[in-house]
């Protein structure tokens, strides 16, 4: 019965030029892609704002955020909705971009490991692993999190 503590709900979202490793529990729900309202004054990797539930989602690239690819929604593209970790009210859920359907994964410790590449890791990114024989990026949410609050309330 130990075994099961050790066992998480995964799921890798591609992005241009790179695969994220998130927790499944995050992961509000799954949307086809439609052109935000964009968001004046806004830094390029936040795409503008959607329209989800009755809130209006900030909707950004990672890939923009962490300097990996310049990244554009379009046909076959999918946005992620994600709950937020930090706990504001104003601010419950955000919105991600994403190249397809997320895949759900299982993680385990034995199967999880990190990939030291001596390099600075880019912003946003708390670690490079490797899930299997999946290369993978670990996000910093409470980072990005952190990061379109300070954004939003400087262009609202």
């Amino acid at each position: 019965m130990s075994d099961i503590t050790h066992i998480i709900r995964g799921v890798l979202i591609q992005v241009a030029d790179a695969r994220l490793l998130l927790p499944n529990a995050t992961i509000a729900e799954v949307l086809s892609f439609a052109a935000p309202d964009p968001v004046a004054d806004a830094p390029a990797w936040l795409l503008g704002r959607i329209r989800w539930r009755g809130w209006q989602l900030p909707l950004l690239s990672f890939s923009r955020f962490a300097g990996i690819a310049a990244e554009e929604g379009g046909l076959g593209s999918k946005v992620i909705v994600l709950k937020a970790l930090g706990g504001d009210a104003k601010h419950p859920y955000f919105a991600m971009l994403t190249q397809g359907f997320p895949r759900l994964v299982t993680v385990t410790e034995a199967a999880l490991a990190t990939v030291d590449d001596d390099g600075e890791l880019p912003a946003g990114v708390l670690a490079r692993v490797r899930l299997g024989e999946n290369d993978a990026i670990v996000p910093d949410l409470v980072a990005l999190e952190e990061e379109l609050i300070t954004v939003l309330a400087a262009v609202a």
